[in-house]
Parts: C-alpha cells; sequence; structure tokens
C-alpha cells in the first residue's frame, strides 16, 4: 500500500483545507474527502454546507468526495464504514484538521484505529492564530458560513476571513481559529483549486442559537 495516499476528513472549512494543502505539499496524495450529512438532509453537519456547493469544492479540488449521510446516534459508525470505502480506494491514513481539542484527537484516532488505517493531525499543537495567519498567507479564501451567537453576531455571517477580520473576531472574545466552535467557515478558493467555488447569498437564518449563512 501507498502510505502516502489519505483520505481528507472534510468540513468544506479552513482548517481542514491547511491540513490537507500542508500534506499535499509533503508530497501526499489525497484520495478522497469525507463529509457527513444530516440525514434526510442535503446539508452538511457542523458547518451547514449544502451538497451542491461540497460538489463544487470536490470538482474544482479535483478529489472525489465520500459522503457519510447519518443521524447523530450512527455518527461514528457510519463514519467509520466510508473510511473503509476510502480504504478500498488506496487510502492508508485519515488526515484530520483539529487543533489542539484532546477529546476531538481521540475521537479522530479511535475511528481511524476502528478502520484500520493510520491517522495524521498536521495542524496538532499549532498556534491557533499563526495557523489562521498561514492558511491567509497561502492564498486560500474563506467565508464565514456560521457563528455561535453566544460569542459572534450574525454581522459576521458573508465576510471574507482576512488579517484585519481575525482582529475583529478577537475583539469579541472569540478565538480566533474558531477552534471552540465560534465560527465555521467554507474555502471558496485557494492554490489548489482549479476554479474559485462562487457563492450566491440569499440571505441568513438564526437557528437553535446559531447564525447561518444561506447560499445557493
Amino acid at each position: 500500500m501507498d502510505s502516502k495516499k489519505f483520505v481528507m476528513s472534510y468540513s468544506g472549512g479552513k482548517d481542514c483545507m491547511l491540513a490537507m494543502y500542508k500534506k499535499m505539499k509533503e508530497g501526499s496524495t489525497p484520495v478522497a474527502l469525507i463529509t457527513t450529512i444530516k440525514k434526510d438532509s442535503t446539508d452538511s453537519w457542523t458547518h451547514s454546507i449544502n451538497k451542491r456547493l461540497l460538489e463544487e469544492a470536490s470538482k474544482s479540488l479535483n478529489i472525489p468526495i465520500i459522503y457519510v449521510e447519518c443521524d447523530i446516534s450512527e455518527y461514528e459508525t457510519e463514519f467509520e464504514k466510508k473510511l473503509l470505502v476510502a480504504k478500498e480506494m488506496g487510502a492508508t491514513t485519515v488526515v484530520y484538521g483539529d487543533i489542539d481539542i484532546e477529546l476531538h484527537k481521540k475521537w479522530d484516532i479511535d475511528r481511524a484505529t476502528n478502520a484500520g488505517l493510520d491517522y495524521e493531525l498536521p495542524l496538532w499543537n499549532g498556534d491557533r492564530e499563526g495557523l489562521v495567519h498561514e492558511f491567509i498567507d497561502s492564498g486560500f479564501k474563506a467565508v464565514i458560513k456560521k457563528v455561535n451567537l453566544e460569542n459572534m453576531s450574525e454581522d459576521f455571517l458573508g465576510k471574507v476571513l482576512d488579517k484585519e477580520l481575525v482582529e475583529e473576531i478577537k475583539k469579541t472574545g472569540s478565538d480566533a481559529c474558531g477552534e471552540n466552535g465560534e465560527y465555521h467557515t467554507i474555502v471558496v478558493d485557494g492554490p489548489i483549486f482549479s476554479e474559485p467555488i462562487n457563492l450566491e447569498i440569499l440571505g441568513k437564518t438564526i437557528d437553535n442559537g446559531y447564525g447561518i449563512l444561506d447560499v445557493k
């Protein structure tokens, strides 16, 4: 098996994109993206990105996408089943974009191990703000897709992440990287995209304490 082939745990956001980019620069090859989708919905878990946008990202990145359609009670088992699909495609490793939350790391390791795969966390123990700056400096473009309204206002929705905006995020008391769930992004362009993803912004929705950018 090729130890340089991996499947990317893909939310559509900045951290997983930077982690994947780092591995690709090292010479490793992503054979697939793996993304969880809410059962009976077309939106992803956590980032609330619809399948059409995920398909556009997959096409622009030229990396096939594996969907894990599940409800919360079967999230882990279904994720592991789909990791086996990636394994059949040649993946030997799962790559994750987590930075420093130990519970997340344990979840990552457990899923990979149960599927008989290795795991890597290229951003692990990196400086949170430094990683955001690295993402921006690498030429990626990310749009804020979702905010936790306990931390940040809906005014941040739709804004493009740059260093000035990072300072505004910090002023709210939120983590610069949003690692604690303060905000989530969708990456729409960058050095590994063949063409940008065009977002048509329809409005904003408030749902269960979160502000969500509605896009077409």
